[in-house]
């Protein structure tokens, strides 16, 4: 596994960030053998599944220094670690309604030196902070999401795109847009990403109430 796939659409990251991104082999092959967090047949795709995939809302928007981002249901720590590694002066809460998955991402945060990330088990209706951004990825339908972080969102924006949830999702979402009556502007990964697991991949962006 090699991170140069990260290099190829993400050039200019630091030495540290470098340092950063290719300890996630190690560390999720050891800690998915403890606590199966990402299925068997991805951990050989690492990056390109789960590093590259949570970097595609970078393509869309960059976190500005001390905005914070509410990763929900973030599993092993995607998208939320990867962002964290690439915005180091934003600040991420990462938090899972599954305990052990929560301890495999404070594993890594504190493997890799991460300051500006926190984890909790807890569910998304439970955090009563407000926060510029909601992340996810494909927890669930937009229409079940939409009601776990509404009202979660600060006032007021700085960012090229108002505060808002930027869910990444995949195949044909015409039929599930339209059940969550939801206004929302659709960025398509493969305009981004060349790789054929992309084709399908969209980040979803839906403005904040």
């Amino acid at each position: 596994m090699t991170s140069d796939i990260i290099l190829k659409y993400f050039p200019n990251l630091s030495e540290k960030q470098l340092q950063q991104f290719n300890r996630l082999p190690e560390l999720y092959n050891y800690w998915n053998n403890q606590i199966n967090v990402i299925s068997r047949k991805d951990i050989d795709l690492l990056f390109e599944r789960h590093v590259l995939h949570s970097l595609g809302i970078a393509k869309v928007i960059t976190f500005l220094p001390g905005e914070s981002v509410l990763d929900v249901g973030t599993g092993g720590g995607f998208p939320g670690v990867p962002l964290a590694i690439l915005f180091p002066d934003t600040q991420f809460y990462l938090v899972d309604s599954i305990g052990k998955k929560i301890k495999v991402v404070q594993e890594v945060v504190k493997a890799l030196e991460l300051k500006n990330v926190r984890a909790s088990h807890n569910r998304a209706e439970e955090i009563k902070e407000q926060f510029n951004f909601v992340v996810s990825r494909a927890v669930t339908r937009l229409n079940e999401f939409y009601p776990w972080v509404k009202g979660k969102f600060k006032p007021g924006s700085e960012n090229i795109i108002p505060n808002g949830i930027l869910y990444l999702k995949g195949g044909d979402l015409e039929e599930e847009i339209a059940e969550s009556g939801l206004k929302v502007q659709q960025y398509y990964l493969k305009d981004y990403f060349e790789e054929e697991f992309f084709e399908t991949k969209q980040v979803i962006y839906v403005r904040g109430k």
